[in-house]
């Protein structure tokens, strides 16, 4: 049964399996551990762990059956596909020097998996790779994804980082467990279909280290099972609820916890059935729902936005191409964007005009993409709140959106007060200049829907003097690890989308360096012959904690000042809360950079400007020297 009912959150993570020997009778064994223990699945493995392919071909001449858990048929299609996640034999060593080791381990992981396709699981878990050497286990394993269809392969890695604090036992001898994965999954070229299995040990890395698999594809196991676990634990579980993990409990009880026991640790379930409570790992699985249904639920937008978690977007093309009505009804909704806005206009009309002009001065306001509205209504809410006489001009290019443009300010009775106007604002020819021009043409980059340019052109029917909202917007990049993000922009075999930015919702990523300020744009910009091209060289250091870290790309966000003290942003460290309008961008790399502990990460990014386009172009040239993305615009630009 699932570990407990949260809002919002119907991911995997309710699921909570268990690992179990072999057992050839596998009704049996999901009857002892599912339909009696409470658990959702079991990790079994396959085949009997004395078979050795060498032996069987001496002692029958290699035509006796395989010694797998039972027919196929002992269970459903549906119930091996739900609740059994195959378990490659542990004793297989693929880079053995004994090559009859070798050539066994070769041929069993080949027999285990085909069998486990056969018999349609979801999944199969590999043995962690033995020593320093498993370039032919990658292989094989390489080789055998090229072959699969839907199941997916989890690597088992145990969870260690050699910090000098370290004490796990005999930690001279292990290598940092996501340099291991990170060595293997090159190896399989980033296959979509290859993740980790992380075995969670007594100790744990640095929380530095521990950022590094929010990136990852991951898959929990616990080869310790604690009835409380420390409070590091409980925060990396937690914290990888969030991600969609499922947790397999693994191992020998520790705790003699008798049914019904007054000394049961806070969360547990006591009140169990026999059947369950007989399990040896009962009172782990109940303690592993404990922590899971104390999570706080998922806020409301949080749920909005589930469906955009780690999903490409295109960037829109807000000149080129007009919005749908459903997208302005999107963008309508985000009341908190619009609040801050009020406040902006609030306080450049105060500054514009001094309490007692209020009556006799009126102030000219023009917003510039008014779209359907919003900006306008939030202008003459701001003109009540001040008592400041307005005199507004709406001008919308989507003759679309002017219909309803007429429609709102008929209804509303405003047509003294508002005048519609039906063009460009870059061609239009004001008839008086504006006081204060207001404009929303922010894109996830803050420039990168040419705001620059649409306020550059309309800035000339503004006053000397005149007030820009926004006045100023700056973007941020910063390196993250996000192999779904990579993978499916690898999917689509080309390198054109490698060369295009991407707006997502940021989930299953490791954010591996604060961000840092690329382009800034000011407004109104009386510079003469002011470009927009802009160049930026940055340098990201990774924690020395972390560990190495592979980049899959940039994160991009931007944080703008609408005038005074208000600001409106998605860069993290100070992103307006509650506002959906914007996610951040992504800017992909064509090949992974792997990035050691105190070799800095350079980053150069241009925004390149011609007649009729705006584009970016990007690349890295340390510790390791990238591709320059997008030379000349040629797979992702801006259109005038």
């Amino acid at each position: 049964m699932p570990l407990g009912d949260r809002a919002g959150d119907k991911s995997e993570s309710r699921y909570c399996g268990v690992e179990t020997e072999f057992d050839d009778d596998v009704p049996q064994l999901l009857l002892s551990n599912l339909s009696s223990a409470g658990f959702d699945f079991v990790v079994a493995p396959l085949m009997d762990p004395s078979y050795r392919p060498s032996l069987m071909r001496k002692e029958n001449g290699g035509s006796a059956v395989l010694p797998f858990a039972g027919s196929d048929l002992v269970l459903s299609p549906a119930q091996w596909s739900s609740h059994v996640v195959g378990k490659i034999s542990s004793w297989i060593d693929l880079d053995s020097e004994d090559e009859i080791l070798r050539i066994d381990s070769e041929t069993t992981l080949k027999q285990e998996i085909a069998w486990a396709s056969h018999l349609s699981l979801q999944a199969c878990l590999l043995p962690a790779p033995k020593g320093t050497s498993y370039a032919n286990y990658a292989r094989c394993v390489h080789q055998i994804l090229q072959g699969l269809n839907n199941m997916q392969l989890w690597l088992r890695i145990p969870l260690v980082k050699v910090d000098e604090d370290s004490t796990d036992v005999n930690s001279d001898n292990l290598v940092d467990s996501w340099d291991l994965w990170n060595s293997f999954r090159l190896l399989c070229e980033h296959h979509s279909q290859l993740s980790t299995a992380i075995d969670v040990l007594s100790t744990l890395p640095s929380p530095n280290a521990l950022g590094r698999w929010f990136g990852e594809s991951c898959f929990l196991t616990n080869s310790r099972g604690y009835p409380c676990l420390s409070k590091r634990h409980q925060k990396l579980i937690t914290g990888l609820f969030n991600h969609s993990i499922q947790v397999v409990l693994s191992g020998k009880p520790l705790h003699n916890v008798s049914k019904g026991s007054a000394d049961l640790p806070t969360g547990l379930n006591k009140n169990s059935s026999d059947g369950a409570q007989s399990h040896p790992l009962r009172c782990y699985l109940d303690y592993i729902a404990f922590l899971y249904q104390r999570m706080d639920p998922l806020p409301e937008q949080e749920r909005i936005e589930l469906g955009y978690r780690d999903f490409l977007q295109a960037p829109l093309q807000p000149l080129m191409d007009n919005l749908e009505s459903q997208t302005y009804e999107t963008f309508e909704k985000d009341a908190v964007k619009y609040i801050q806005y009020q406040r902006a206009i609030v306080k450049a009309l105060k500054d514009r005009v001094a309490d007692e002009n209020a009556s006799s001065i009126t102030t000219v306001l023009m917003v510039v993409g008014a779209g359907r509205g919003p900006l306008v209504r939030a202008a003459l809410q701001a003109g009540e709140e001040t008592g400041r006489k307005l005199k507004v001009y709406a001008v919308e290019k989507n003759p679309n959106a002017v219909v309803t443009l007429h429609s709102l300010v008929k209804m509303e009775g405003w047509e003294r007060i508002v005048t519609i106007i039906s063009c460009d604002m870059r061609h239009w020819d004001a008839s008086e200049q504006a006081d204060i021009l207001v404009s929303e043409l922010l894109g996830s980059f803050g420039d990168n829907e040419l705001s620059p340019e649409c306020l550059d052109g309309a800035q000339r029917f503004l006053k000397q003097d005149g007030i820009s909202i926004p006045s100023s917007y700056t973007s941020f990049i910063q390196p993250i690890t996000a192999s779904k993000l990579y993978n499916d922009v690898k999917a689509h075999k080309d390198v054109s989308h490698f060369e295009t930015a991407y707006v997502v919702k940021l989930h299953n990523v490791a954010r591996l360096s604060p961000p840092q300020p690329v382009f800034t744009f000011t407004h109104p910009n009386w510079t003469p012959d002011g470009s927009n091209q802009r160049y930026q060289k940055l340098a990201f250091e990774i924690p020395n904690d972390t560990g190495a870290a592979l980049v899959h790309g940039f994160a991009g966000y931007f944080d703008a000042t609408l005038y005074g003290d208000v600001h409106l942003g998605i860069e993290p460290s100070t992103a307006t809360p509650n506002m959906f309008s914007w996610f951040a961008i992504f800017f992909p790399l064509r090949t992974p950079i792997c990035v050691r502990p105190g070799s800095p990460l350079e980053v150069h990014f241009w925004r390149c400007c011609s007649s009729h386009k705006v584009w970016y172009e990007w690349c890295v040239t340390s510790p390791s020297q990238s591709p320059l993305h997008n030379c000349n615009g040629r797979s992702y630009w801006v259109g005038l």
